[in-house]
């Protein structure tokens, strides 16, 4: 057969159900060959977009996301959501077209080193020199793609090879499970836990890829050990159970690091060395278990004292099984702590003033939101508002990126969501800025059909580097810009605009637009005055105090 065709019937014995992306010239095989395939072909109007929306597929699902590109300039514009995928350990592989290997005659128009250029920002990167190589190498990509650690893979499809025939056939996936912790680990974390006075959990980005949820939930049951979480690993566990004593997402001087630093045991689950250490390990600290899929990586502050590699769901169980909550133990001070955060936050959350207060926002969106409803992040001040203030209900509904913490995703990300889950309420929210980076996607999602709520915080600037630059006693340079009419620019792509002029009229309006089929925009107007006070001086002023 042609071997652009056995490049698809690889794609469809591995599951997949769409391709993300741009075709070029030097894809036309392929999509010939994709025009009578199940695999749905999902055009987009950036390669940015079609990468992002193919690792947010893989973020959700734990499949591998596909996405496309021709050569050259469609190539480069894949290697932020490489980066994105990578370090966000979601699992994706990018095609990209080239020009003919064998005989050329347009000299080097257009061609650039695209293996070289993804080696570093990928697990795996191959051009197919023959399509007899086409099973091994589809199969392989796949395999890396979505191993533990989960990432970005790269093949390349030259047009040459594309159109040439092949003998070649299909290679199946194996059969793999994940290797479980010894038990020699599993003892010495038990007997550690059971010592301890005040053990807490941390639940991290690692926790969040996998099935984990049931026997954390079973194990926090059990024991009745708080919990805490950073900024990926939030929903794993219901953040409104009694126990959760908050997230992480400041890097220091917030209420729940004074429950760090109260505690004498922490229970580190998942973690993922991409997020901001979400604590600082000392050598008269704290000790740490690290229970990951994969050794911990030692730094100078992270140095745990006991590692149970192996999947985590299953060491969760085994310590679960034969660990008997102890007496000693003492968490008195962790829900002091926790009753302090939570009247400080819903004082600040009732402010009417308009524009709107972050933490008037991220409650509002809460109150509309159901358990299962997903929420997308761009990327920008607000993340630290809705990573510390929203309570995720299960796991995958708060979608922020801390790891590369790119601005331009939020959009497509949604999109993806609701791809995946057709039958939840997903919501992005964006800042005026990184939603004009992909703005362009509004047409993708008009033109599939998407229910999907764009929220937009617009304060004309770059906001958080705004806040940066006055932190740092800068003066106010460089940042702020014009905006287009975002009411009238979503319906021109034949969306549905809103605006909203006072505090009071946001969550109605969210509760109209969660109900109301199509792509709705609500030009949200933020003020942001108050992040340096608030999130430099007064939680760290409240917290010290305690």
């Amino acid at each position: 057969m042609k071997a652009s065709d056995l490049f698809v019937k690889a794609l469809e014995a591995e599951g997949v159900e769409y391709i993300f992306g741009i075709p070029g010239e030097e894809n036309l095989d392929l999509l010939e060959s994709l025009r009578t395939s199940s695999i749905k072909l999902i055009l987009t109007r950036h390669e940015q977009g079609a990468g992002f929306m193919a690792a947010t597929y893989g973020r959700l699902t734990g499949k591998t996301g596909v996405c496309l590109s021709t050569l050259g300039p469609g190539a480069t514009n894949l290697v932020t959501p490489a980066a994105y995928a990578q370090l966000g350990a979601m699992p994706i592989l990018m095609i990209t077209g080239q020009k003919p290997i064998k005989t050329s005659k347009q000299g080097r128009f257009q061609v650039i080193d695209v293996c070289g250029m993804m080696r570093p920002i990928t697990k795996f990167t191959s051009q197919i020199v023959s399509g007899d190589r086409i099973p091994s190498v589809v199969r392989e990509a796949f395999r890396l793609a979505s191993d533990e650690r989960p990432g970005a893979v790269h093949i390349e499809l030259p047009e040459d090879i594309a159109a040439e025939k092949t003998d070649a056939v299909v290679i199946p996936a194996s059969v793999k499970r994940r290797p479980i912790a010894e038990n020699k680990a599993i003892d010495m974390a038990t007997s550690m836990i059971q010592k301890s006075q005040r053990p807490l959990i941390l639940i991290g980005a690692g926790a969040n890829r996998k099935l984990t949820s049931k026997m954390l939930g079973e194990f926090v049951e059990k024991t009745g050990i708080p919990f805490i979480t950073t900024q990926m690993g939030k929903g794993v566990l219901d953040e409104t159970h009694p126990l959760f004593m908050g997230n992480t997402a400041l890097s220091a001087n917030d209420f729940v690091h004074r429950v760090i630093a109260h505690a004498d045991l922490i229970i580190n689950v998942g973690h993922d060395v991409v997020e901001k250490p979400p604590f600082f390990m000392k050598p008269d600290g704290a000790q740490v278990i690290h229970v990951n899929f994969d050794p911990a990586g030692i730094d100078p502050v992270y140095f745990p004292q006991v590692e149970v590699i192996g999947d985590i769901a299953n060491s969760i169980w085994q310590i679960k099984e034969i660990i008997t909550p102890s007496t000693h133990w003492e968490f008195s001070e962790f829900h002091r702590i926790q009753q302090a955060c939570r009247e400080h936050s819903a004082e600040s959350a009732s402010d009417d003033r308009f524009p709107i207060l972050p933490e008037r926002f991220v409650k509002d969106v809460r109150a509309v939101m159901p358990k299962d409803g997903i929420v997308t992040l761009d990327n920008g001040v607000y993340k630290i508002w809705f990573a510390r203030n929203y309570y995720a209900a299960a796991r995958n509904t708060l979608l922020l990126d801390n790891a590369l913490a790119t601005m331009g995703a939020g959009l497509p990300s949604a999109m993806a969501a609701k791809m995946v889950y057709p039958d939840r309420a997903v919501i992005t929210v964006c800042g005026d800025g990184g939603f004009m980076m992909n703005s362009q996607e509004l047409e993708t999602a008009v033109r599939l059909n998407l229910h999907i709520v764009v929220l937009i915080l617009r304060d004309d600037a770059y906001g958080m580097i705004k806040w940066k630059q006055s932190n740092m006693e800068f003066n106010n340079f460089g940042l702020d810009y014009g905006n287009p009419d975002f009411v009238k620019y979503a319906e021109s792509y034949g969306a549905h605009g809103w605006r909203i002029s006072s505090a009071n009229q946001l969550q109605e309006q969210l509760q109209q637009c969660l109900i109301q089929p199509g792509v709705h925009l609500i030009d949200v107007p933020v003020d942001y005055t108050l992040n340096d006070k608030t999130l430099n001086y007064d939680i760290k002023a409240l917290s010290a105090a305690l």
